[in-house]
């Protein structure tokens, strides 16, 4: 996608050579949904990243896993969520490596930092912690840009499809402007 819809606007109206009139329409919504997923579907982040955030968690204070990762969540703005599947592993691994101990508390293994922990956390204090390089994709309040998109998305390929003859053109009016408004938005800065 090259930034802009076909030059006849969204689409609506022309047949675009297909016979079908809301041909157009369809093209357009397949171009805006796939550049938002696009953008909004974030690349994993390295292995080694999980470990760092975990020690650098537990050098606050001690955790269970679940609360190590909602707080990597919380922390990205949501735009890093690491799975159980690598936390847990890796929670392990440091037991196994002396780096953190695991205690019985209210039912749950509480992860805290030995010596050794300590140390490392203290090693790596002037790197920036993982969930900050989370923030170099969409995250926070900039996750909310491409959800909506898809969701207008949707509710205009619910309208070309269901819509009436009067509902379409009304629905087009609305795009129209919210695009003119979109790009004062960006003229304004």
């Amino acid at each position: 996608m090259n930034g802009s819809f076909p030059s006849g606007g969204f689409g609506f109206g022309s047949s675009n050579g297909s016979g079908n009139p809301l041909a157009g329409v369809w093209e357009a919504m397949d171009q805006l949904r796939s550049s938002f997923e696009q953008r909004s579907s974030a690349p994993r982040m390295a292995r080694g990243d999980v470990r760092a955030a975990v020690i650098s968690l537990l050098a606050e204070r001690p955790m269970h896993g679940y609360q190590i990762i909602t707080e990597i969540a919380d922390r990205s703005g949501g735009a890093w969520k690491p799975s159980a599947g690598s936390v847990y592993p890796t929670l392990q691994q440091l037991a196994d490596e002396g780096v953190i101990t695991a205690e019985e508390q209210g039912g749950r293994k509480t992860y805290s930092l030995t010596e050794a922990g300590i140390a490392e956390s203290e090693a790596a204090a002037d790197r920036p912690a993982p969930w900050e390089s989370a923030g170099s994709r969409p995250s926070g309040h900039h996750t909310a840009l491409p959800k909506a998109g898809m969701e207008l998305a949707s509710a205009t390929a619910q309208v070309a499809r269901t819509g009436t003859p009067e509902q379409v053109k009304q629905a087009v009016d609305v795009l129209e402007d919210a695009r003119r408004r979109l790009y004062a938005i960006l003229a304004e800065g």
